[in-house]
C-alpha cells in the first residue's frame, strides 16, 4: 500500500489543490509497487498515473505514454532523512554518508558518459530512458538543502495540511524550521 505522505502523493495532493480540486474530486487508486501504475496506465485500467522515473521516461518512450504535467519546483528534491537521535549518537557516520553522496553527486555531474553506463548497467533500461532521466529530470547541481528546496517542503507540508494528512493544529512552517538541520552537509564538503 502507497503511504499517505510519500512524493507522488504530495505531488498529486499539491497537483490537484493547484487546479482547485481534491482527492475527493478523483478515484484514486493505490497500489502495492510503483511500476504497477505504469501498468495500470497502459493497460487503460487507470486515466492518469503520478509516475516516478525511470518508469515514467520508460513508458513515455516504449509505450507512447503522454506526459501531461510536470513541475519541477514541485519537487521535494530527493533529500536525504535521517533520525534526530542517530545524527546526534553518530555524527561521524552522517558526515561520511554525506561526504559519499557529495563525491557521487560531483562525479555524476563531470562524468556524464560513465554515470549514464554505469545506469544502464544497473537498471537494464535502454540508452533513451536513461537519456531522458539524467538529461531532464535529475537535478544534481544542488548540494544542500537551499530557500527552494526549503519552499518546496514547505508547501508540501501546507498541501498535507489542506488534505487532511496533517493536523490542522500543527504548525507547518515551524515543523520544517525545527527539521532542516544543514549542518552535517556544511561539515561534510
Amino acid at each position: 500500500m502507497i503511504l499517505r505522505g510519500t512524493v507522488r502523493v504530495v505531488f498529486v495532493v499539491r497537483s490537484l489543490l493547484g487546479a482547485g480540486i481534491t482527492d475527493k474530486d478523483i478515484t484514486p487508486v493505490l497500489v502495492q509497487q510503483h511500476a504497477d501504475g505504469g501498468n495500470l496506465l497502459i493497460r487503460g485500467d487507470v486515466d492518469a498515473w503520478a509516475g516516478l522515473d525511470p518508469m515514467m521516461a520508460q513508458h513515455e518512450i516504449k509505450d507512447g505514454a503522454r506526459l501531461f504535467y510536470r513541475k519541477p519546483e514541485a519537487n521535494t528534491w530527493g533529500i536525504l532523512n535521517v533520525r534526530e537521535e542517530f545524527a546526534k549518537d553518530h555524527p561521524d557516520i552522517v558526515r561520511r554518508v554525506l561526504s559519499a553522496y557529495e563525491e557521487a553527486r560531483k562525479y555524476s555531474l563531470a562524468n556524464y558518459p560513465e554515470l549514464k553506463k554505469i545506469f544502464i548497467a544497473v537498471t537494464k533500461l535502454d540508452e533513451a530512458v536513461v537519456d531522458k532521466q539524467l538529461k531532464e529530470r535529475t537535478e544534481l547541481t544542488h548540494n544542500k538543502v537551499g530557500p527552494a528546496q526549503r519552499e518546496s517542503i514547505l508547501e508540501a507540508g501546507v498541501a498535507l495540511q489542506k488534505a487532511g494528512v496533517i493536523a490542522a493544529s500543527v504548525d507547518v512552517k515551524k515543523a520544517v524550521d525545527d527539521l532542516i538541520d544543514d549542518r552535517y552537509v556544511t561539515a561534510a564538503n
